[in-house]
């Protein structure tokens, strides 16, 4: 009986610190994502309470492209045409955002994509959190 317990317990510990499969990561990071905070290397933590300016990443096969908007109260986003193409790829059980441009190259690692949460680590090891971007409600 003993036994049976424990074991009960292992396996409850082992599928509870399974890592989420990287291929359903990759179908909810499309979309509106507004940061709430940063995590930096030191622990210290930077919170946003409002950001005027929100990420829209959208996917097409396995890259995309991320661009910097800015929501209007009428429900529609402004670019400031600052905007980065990505290629994902899924390496050592994680997805992984590949970007390029004529300056610089670099990677972002997954940590968690959920349908309303975006969790993601940078190469300075700065962990950056966002939730879906809701837009205003002007109580029409």
């Amino acid at each position: 009986m003993y036994l049976k317990i424990i074991s009960a317990f292992l396996l409850l510990f082992v599928f509870s610190c399974a890592k989420p499969d990287p291929k359903d990561q990759m179908q909810n990071l499309q979309g509106y994502w507004e940061i709430r905070s940063v995590e930096m290397p030191s622990g210290k933590n930077k919170h946003f309470d409002l950001s005027t300016i929100v990420d829209h990443i959208q996917l097409k096969g396995d890259s995309g492209i991320r661009t910097k908007v800015s929501p209007n109260l009428d429900g529609t986003f402004t670019t400031n045409g600052d905007s980065e193409n990505f290629v994902l790829k899924i390496e050592d059980d994680s997805l992984r955002m590949y970007y390029k441009t004529p300056y610089d190259e670099w990677k972002e690692t997954v940590i968690k994509a959920e349908d309303s949460t975006f969790t993601v680590k940078n190469r300075d090891n700065k962990i950056y959190k966002y939730v879906k971007f809701k837009k205003f409600d002007l109580g029409e």
